[in-house]
């Protein structure tokens, strides 16, 4: 057996990192918001989202000639850490700036680009993946959702499931099989971008055990998809998911969605905690340290052009766990179980976290995939 080592770049600190975050916290001084946790999921305003458009917080990768701003993938990552920290409702725009951009970039036709960039940038249109569904579990190739040629383009009929904020996007990016499996369940599968207002697409509600709704069924009943969205290859739909995966996974967001808990906490525990309450912040401290350069090497990976799928999984398994543990040691410290509406700043936040937490090990890939992914990796399955 062959044990390959992973190669984590460090990047080289931005010569303009202090004055890009400032400039981020006094975006954010002048909003009106409640801080959450989970923001980049459960925080929904489209209001905000296009505030930070024209602020030129959305879009930052984006060329500037599809209305971007032209800079660079650790730049985003520096913003996109101060809004998360911040716990500011940056879920509609989340996913169309996270991967539909730089999937429209690598893969995308001029036309597409042309269309779709310059609006994202600005905080105006919004995207939902459309990946899982009800019988796949997480075995994500075995999707059924086909579509079928037509004259100038596809039916598409299926169903996705667990789609963050269909009910609130304009498009959805959608895994669906075009063609035959052939010897491998990945080839004859493509991407298509369904308009989510289209005739045949019905969007129903998931509510969490909170009644709050972000999640969905979008069910597609012979949805008319025209030759002009179909996105990249047919066909290679299984390498372009890919690609996208390595930007859904390895992200501040995957480290950050329980810090307001974390900040909060060492607020509420003062100057001078005892030592056991010390040594417990301090190790989740320390963990965060460590996951943060991990990420930020992922994000370096990225900016080089690479796929790093094996380095995206282990930030999101690890990440993963560690924002468990913040909601945990947060829970230890209060004399009740927390609810919301409880009344306490620390309190509220504590049950956003719980309620979020059964998500956290599901969206993205299951912790068991995702370290079957890293062990394959590294040669020791």
């Amino acid at each position: 057996m062959t044990y390959r080592a992973l190669e984590l770049r460090q990047p080289a600190p931005l010569p303009h990192e202090a004055e890009l975050r400032a400039e981020v916290r006094a975006f954010l001084a002048t909003e009106e918001f409640v801080p959450l946790c989970d923001a980049w999921l459960a925080g929904h305003d489209p209001c905000f989202s296009r505030r930070l458009g024209v602020g030129g917080f959305i879009g930052m990768t984006i060329p500037v000639r599809y209305g971007g701003h032209g800079r660079s993938v650790l730049e985003r990552y520096v913003v996109t850490e101060e809004l998360l920290a911040a716990g500011a409702p940056v879920a509609a725009h989340w996913i169309a700036d996270r991967q539909t951009a730089p999937l429209l970039l690598h893969y995308g036709t001029e036309d597409q680009r042309e269309r779709f960039l310059p609006l994202i940038a600005r905080g105006e249109c919004f995207f939902s993946l459309g990946m899982s569904e009800p019988d796949s579990g997480s075995d994500l190739a075995s999707v059924t959702t086909a579509a079928t040629p037509v004259d100038g383009g596809f039916l598409v009929t299926g169903r996705k499931v667990w789609t963050s904020h269909a009910h609130h996007s304009h498009f959805m990016l959608t895994l669906c099989r075009t063609g035959p499996a052939g010897e491998s369940r990945h080839e004859g599968l493509s991407q298509l971008i369904v308009d989510l207002q289209a005739p045949g697409v019905d969007v129903r509600p998931i509510a969490l055990l909170s009644g709050e709704h972000h999640f969905n069924e979008v069910v597609l009943d012979d949805v008319f998809v025209p030759d002009a969205l179909v996105l990249g290859t047919l066909g290679a739909g299984w390498t372009q998911v890919m690609s996208e995966l390595a930007y859904e996974r390895s992200g501040p967001e995957r480290l950050l969605s329980t810090y307001p808990v974390l900040a909060e906490l060492v607020r509420a525990v003062g100057p001078a905690p005892d030592a056991a309450r010390a040594a417990a912040i301090g190790r989740l401290v320390a963990q965060l340290v460590a996951l943060r350069r991990l990420s930020r090497s992922v994000a370096a990976a990225l900016e080089a052009g690479e796929t790093p799928l094996v380095e995206a999984a282990l930030v999101k398994e690890v990440g993963t766990r560690y924002e468990r543990a913040v909601t945990e040691l947060a829970r230890l410290q209060l004399p009740i179980e927390p609810h919301l509406g409880a009344g306490g700043r620390l309190e509220e936040l504590v049950a956003q976290a719980i309620l979020a937490g059964p998500g956290f090990t599901l969206r993205a890939g299951t912790s068991e995939i995702m370290r079957g992914i890293v062990a394959r990796g590294l040669g020791v399955r």
